[in-house]
């Protein structure tokens, strides 16, 4: 007979279990018990499930324990099914010896592996002995499915006991305090199944004094769902004072076992879903940034080419509209473009650092979408913004400069189209032919005072031509009308020429049959004439518009008409002069009794029109002298917009390079926790945000410049163009700097890095890095560290933190080691962050591509491949079809169908292969 109790002790602390003579008393088994038939059903029962669980394996099964396991051929497959390992030969003889010969190859099994056999031999098993063989069961059980049981180094019995105690332990009603009467309502093993598997049971409906139900309900839901068969009758068991406890035992120990594989699966595949929900958060990351970076390099792409549209407008209001459909783009569109172009290189950095954490490989863009060529893009932007305002400004000049020369031409035009308006008439007269010699005289002497009037205004026919040469250089839009009206002029001038000279040679043939002439006429016409050409002059330039674009061109404007003033007193003496010789005339006339026929026969000037266009002259000087007056406070006040925009622009600008600096310094100093640091960084973000009213003021104030049409300032040297590259930079710098304390936070936090091990880390790199930044704008500059170290920077840094890269073979090898990881470009410089990285690296431990493997392998229950009905078993839907969308056919030669390559899918992950 066996001793169970014995055998149980044993095999827990680690010794053979000792089967003894019933009659040797054990303290928990009694022998009467042992042998109470009800126990006996019982275990008949649960060790016929529990071996039929195993040899289902094999595809066999038993009906009758005592009898099947007779001939010992069945115990052997038992027994080989159980422990996956090859047992003798067995003899398929018919005869009582060759089964009492397999029965003892399964008994040496058993002894072999460290279970002492007492009185128990393999002719009792052959004879049908129910104990003998129930006890020979029970041992196979203990050793194969209770032994390897251990919590907290407690044996087996009591390992098994102590974790249905805790897994049951938050359940009402359920006090598991052994293995037999804790089970008779059946709350003890539905527990156990909620506790795992929550969605099979619902335990709040359980009631305690339904044990029936409850027993049944377990039962089933186990053999249904966990493969677990039924092994006892819940009528047996409440039927019973006290339940056998070796089939409890027995049937609950396929729950741990259950649970226990799943828990490992579980495990495996939380490990798996790590691994993967981080790969998919980067792929998301890479594809927001290529969206991101395609977006705005088209946009680049799209508004260049209307920068670099050269197209000249017609009109002054036509450019003037460019000019603000310019502000417009750089008021409206393009900040929030300047806002992505940082938010993307943020974006990049924090992607990066997030590859670098989960070792994985760097991301690289898609060609033309890294962060350099979206810097290049954007320098073209910016270069063709520059280009375009120039050239805007500069069209803007032509415009005005080409509406003052057409309002000039037409001015002068009418002017000498008045005057020549009739003369060819005068000159195709025959007035001659019948005048008397006095007659002729003077007409010849009238000839000869329109010959000077008309060389007087060659110089204005000649400024009306060189007005419509210089509109037509400067490719003015109605240059073909005013090429007509000065076509028409020159030709009208040509007439006028060779009808004087005609006339000429007439009066002259005439002249010798005539001699009478009137001194006093003709003096009064040689005077007259210089001087109303003087007036016409006079009234010209008083009305002649001017172009000025400061005070001091005012100014001059000013003296020049001041001194024109001047010369009016001598101007009136000549007025007054040709005005007494006409008085003269009509003296001589009435004291001789002369009778005048008509006016001045040499002249048509006369002393009416002298007299006023003189009073017209007196009229247009103080007319003149309120446009000089008006353009001067004009200029005046545009100085005043030079001046305050000068203010503004002088406070500004050295507020931005403060900045700066400041910038520069609290990256070097860092002080804090890196936290602190953020939070500091981002109130300095917020001042320098709040400082943006003074920046718009500036704004508004070169916006009234330039509608002001002021194109220079000598009150500063700063433009705005200047003071929005500063301020963009500023805030670029600000967000970068705040970028590299969230990288370094990711970075701590990721490699469990603690604040002091960081602050050491800070120390060490500022002390060494000692060379200047010179990058950056050419005015808007950090006077600080340049925030990486050199190769003999860094070695030096190195050796103060401990390292053995002095210079010799091994340090010198060993340094070339770490320069390859923290400069895997040969840059020549590390970074910080490439610092930290490194220095993470050497002290943390991350998830590696054998990790991955080796969860895999758990999940594919130990097999070279993995199937989709598998992954899609143990993963989350998303990330299992993830896994089978990218995972490889498996070609190994123990390929089935269906089969996919986990191992490479795992190496690929940590860029170890192509995907």
């Amino acid at each position: 007979m066996v001793d169970y109790h014995s055998s149980n002790n044993q095999a827990s602390s680690g010794g053979p279990a000792v089967y003894m003579d019933p009659r040797e008393q054990e303290n928990d088994w009694d022998r009467d018990l042992l042998l109470d038939p009800a126990w006996e059903k019982q275990q008949r029962k649960t060790f016929t499930a529990w071996c039929n669980s195993h040899l289902r394996k094999a595809g066999t099964q038993i009906e009758n324990i005592e009898e099947d396991f007779r001939d010992g051929l069945k115990l052997m497959l038992l027994l080989e099914v159980i422990s996956g390992e090859r047992l003798p030969k067995p003899e398929r003889g018919k005869m009582r010896v060759h089964k009492i010969n397999n029965v003892n190859k399964a008994l040496d099994y058993i002894a072999s592996k460290g279970v002492k056999l007492v009185s128990i031999g393999a002719e009792e098993i052959v004879d049908g002995n129910a104990k003998m063989t129930l006890g020979m069961i029970w041992t196979i059980i203990l050793r194969f499915a209770i032994q390897d049981i251990s919590v907290e180094e407690t044996s087996a019995k009591e390992g098994l006991l102590l974790w249905c105690q805790r897994k049951t332990a938050p359940y009402k009603n359920v006090n598991v305090q052994n293995f037999h009467i804790s089970w008779k309502d059946g709350l003890a093993f539905n527990a156990l199944i909620h506790r795992h598997r929550p969605e099979l049971i619902d335990y709040d409906k359980l009631r305690k004094d339904d044990p029936l139900t409850n027993l049944n309900n377990a039962f089933e839901v186990a053999e249904k769902y966990l493969d677990i068969p039924k092994m006892m009758d819940a009528e047996d068991i409440v039927g019973t004072l006290r339940p056998d406890e070796k089939a409890i035992m027995t049937y609950v120990s396929c729950f741990y076992h259950a649970f226990s594989g799943a828990q490992k699966a579980e495990t495996a595949a939380n490990r798996i879903c790590k691994v993967l929900a981080v790969n998919q958060e980067n792929e998301h990351l890479m594809e927001d940034y290529e969206k991101l970076a395609s977006d705005l390099l088209e946009w680049i792409r799209r508004t260049i080419p209307w920068l670099e549209n050269r197209a000249p407008e017609k009109t002054m209001a036509e450019m003037q509209q460019k000019l603000e459909d310019f502000r417009g783009y750089r008021r409206v569109h393009k900040p929030p473009k300047v806002q992505e172009k940082c938010q993307l290189e943020i974006n990049f950095n924090t992607l990066q650092t997030k590859l670098r954490l989960s070792n994985r490989p760097a991301f690289m863009p898609s060609e033309g979408r890294m962060v350099s060529d979206i810097n290049g893009s954007w320098h073209n932007l910016e270069g063709a913004e520059k280009g375009y305002e120039e050239w805007m400004l500069n069209e803007i000049r032509r415009l005005e400069r080409l509406d003052h020369l057409a309002e000039k031409f037409r001015q002068k035009a009418t002017i000498h189209e008045s005057w020549t308006d009739g003369k060819e008439a005068m000159l195709t007269q025959k007035d001659y032919e019948t005048a008397s010699l006095s007659e002729v005289k003077a007409l010849l002497r009238k000839h000869e005072a329109f010959e000077s009037d008309l060389a007087a205004h060659q110089d204005r026919v000649e400024q009306i031509a060189a007005i419509a040469q210089e509109l037509n250089e400067l490719d003015y839009y109605d240059s073909p009308s005013v090429n007509a009206r000065c076509q028409k002029i020159c030709e009208q001038w040509d007439a006028l020429g060779s009808l004087t000279q005609s006339r000429r040679e007439s009066l002259e043939r005439t002249e010798k049959q005539l001699e009478s002439i009137d001194e006093l006429y003709l003096e009064y016409a040689k005077r007259a004439a210089p001087f109303n050409n003087w007036m016409e002059g006079a009234m010209e330039d008083l009305q002649d518009m001017f172009i000025v674009h400061n005070i001091e061109e005012i100014q001059g404007l000013i003296t020049a008409h001041e001194q024109f003033k001047s010369t009016l007193p001598e101007a009136n003496k000549e007025r007054e002069a040709i005005q007494a010789i006409q008085a003269e005339v009509q003296k001589i006339a009435q004291y001789n009794g002369i009778k005048l026929s008509g006016g001045n026969p040499y002249t048509t000037i006369t002393p009416k029109s002298i007299d006023d266009k003189w009073h017209k002259v007196e009229q247009l000087v103080p007319q003149r002298d309120r446009a000089l007056q008006e353009e001067l406070a004009k200029q005046q006040s545009n100085d005043h917009l030079r001046r305050k925009f000068a203010t503004q622009a002088n406070i500004v600008g050295p507020w931005i390079q403060t900045k700066m600096e400041e910038i520069g310094r609290i990256s070097i100093e860092m002080n804090g926790t890196l936290e602190d640091q953020l939070v500091n960084l981002r109130e300095y973000e917020q001042s320098i945000i709040e400082y943006k009213p003074n920046i718009d003021q500036l704004e508004g104030d070169h916006q009234l410049i330039q509608e002001a049409l002021i194109f220079d300032n000598k009150y500063t040297a700063y433009t705005m163009e200047h003071l929005r590259v500063g301020w963009e930079q500023l805030l670029t710098t600000i967000a970068r700097t705040i970028n590299e304390i969230e990288n370094q936070i990711l970075t701590r936090d990721a490699k469990g890095i603690s604040q002091e091990q960081l602050h050491e880390y800070r120390t060490s790199f500022n002390h060494f890095d000692k060379k200047g930044n010179s990058g950056g704008s050419k005015a808007w500059t950090r006077l600080d560290h340049s925030g990486a170290l050199m190769a003999e920077e860094f070695k030096a840094c190195l050796i103060s933190l401990g390292y053995d890269v002095e210079n010799n073979k091994a340090g010198d090898a060993e340094f070339a080691r770490i320069m390859g990881i923290v400069d895997p470009n040969n840059s020549g410089a590390v970074t910080f962050q490439a610092f930290i990285d490194f220095m993470s690296r050497e002290t943390t431990d991350t998830d590696t591509a054998d990790q991955v493997i080796a969860s895999f392998k758990i999940l594919a229950a130990d097999k070279n491949f993995i199937t989709a009905e598998e992954l899609r078993r143990e993963l989350p839907p998303d990330q299992a079809e993830y896994c089978i969308a990218r995972m490889a056919p498996y070609s190994g030669p123990d390929a089935k169908p269906g089969a996919l390559d986990y191992m490479s899918f795992s190496t690929a992950l940590y860029g170890e292969s192509d995907l």
